[in-house]
């Protein structure tokens, strides 16, 4: 949707969708004031989430910069729309890849299932496959249910952001909440874990945090949604692999640097690549990856993500303290990839200090 801002600047464009239609099957959430890219296409807002374990709960002021929750079909809808206005941009439903991308001549080709292709640059958003269950240090696993309640329920005027379950040696669970009104709300349950886990797996904790939230209620799911995130990918993924292929043709995507590591929110920080690497093409430049994250947030993520590794018993307290002790808006713009130098001071600070430490002194920490 980035390019169709170029008007005649736009090169030719084929985007083949391997999907035959689009649908309402992924929630993408951010913290933004209006200016924030997308803000307007937003489903809902709240101005105040919170953060819960079994001892403890932290309501958290975000009205600065409201949590905001942008339903898939909204930003399909907006996009397919926009791209409708350009005769440079064609999207291909329904086409199914099956070669991989060959150069040669100057020029990319690929078989698909509507026929062979060519085209002078290729931005591939396929994830690696497959895909190992080491190739990132963790992986956050959700199941979620968008219910609507016959009694009113859920508190609309704040997020459950993180609502812990019982302190685990080997995963960390929570339940997310998404009160669209006191009788509607899309319910998550999440794990982070060592390995990625199935819908199947997670199907018991999401019936006990949505009976737990409708307490006999009667209910009807409106809608289902699930998904896999990497958290902290190997650098043989996070990198661009294909070392030996032209700038012409870059992987971007959850497995190429998309998603927050310590976090999974991917949204904003695609849309940000998006906005650069369209701006790119139109001047004539070769496609670009997503950017490397700073080496000072990178490494926190990765130490943060060690911590969890090792002691996911710990993150109850841990997530509930760094709301707690840090101010909101320096926590906001850590998770949004916008923080200060005193920022990141007040999340170090606001983190438990013996299990950072001990992670600090191994030398995994530093790669």
């Amino acid at each position: 949707m980035q390019l169709t801002r170029f008007d005649e600047r736009i090169p030719k464009t084929l985007i083949l969708e391997q999907r035959a239609r689009y649908e309402n099957d992924r929630t993408w959430c951010f913290w933004g004031d209006e200016n924030t890219p997308f803000a307007s296409l937003a489903r809902h807002r709240w101005r105040a989430v919170s953060v819960a374990n079994s001892d403890k709960s932290v309501r958290v002021d975000c009205g600065v910069s409201p949590y905001r929750m942008l339903a898939s079909e909204h930003f399909y809808n907006a996009a397919v729309a926009a791209l409708s206005k350009t005769s440079r941009i064609q999207l291909q439903m329904d086409s199914l890849l099956l070669s991989e991308p060959r150069f040669q001549d100057g020029l990319w080709h690929v078989e698909t299932s509507n026929g062979a292709l060519s085209s002078a640059m290729v931005v591939d958003t396929r994830p690696v496959a497959p895909v190992a269950s080491d190739a990132a240090l963790m992986w956050q696993s959700f199941a979620g249910q968008e219910i609507e309640c016959l009694l009113p329920v859920f508190e609309p005027d704040c997020v459950e952001l993180m609502s812990f379950s019982t302190a685990s040696p080997d995963r960390v669970a929570f339940t997310y909440v998404l009160p669209i009104s006191s009788t509607r709300a899309l319910v998550e349950f999440t794990v982070f874990a060592v390995g990625p886990q199935s819908a199947q797996s997670l199907s018991a904790g999401l019936t006990a945090a949505i009976e737990e939230r409708v307490k006999g209620a009667a209910f009807a799911v409106l809608r289902s949604e699930q998904g896999v995130l990497p958290m902290g990918l190997a650098p043989v993924i996070s990198a661009q692999a294909e070392h030996d292929k032209p700038s012409t043709y870059v992987r971007v995507g959850l497995f190429a640097g998309a998603a927050r590591p310590a976090t999974g929110y991917a949204f904003q920080r695609i849309q940000r690549w998006a906005a650069r690497c369209a701006a790119r093409i139109a001047d004539g430049s070769p496609p670009v990856e997503h950017a490397k994250d700073p080496w000072l947030l990178a490494r926190m993520d990765r130490i943060f993500l060690n911590v969890l590794k090792r002691q996911p018993h710990l993150a109850p307290r841990m997530f509930v303290d760094l709301f707690c002790r840090a101010d909101s808006q320096r926590v906001i713009r850590f998770l949004s990839d916008e923080a200060r130098h005193a920022d990141y001071a007040a999340i170090v600070l606001a983190m438990p200090f013996r299990p950072f430490l001990r992670q600090l002194c191994r030398p995994s920490a530093w790669l």
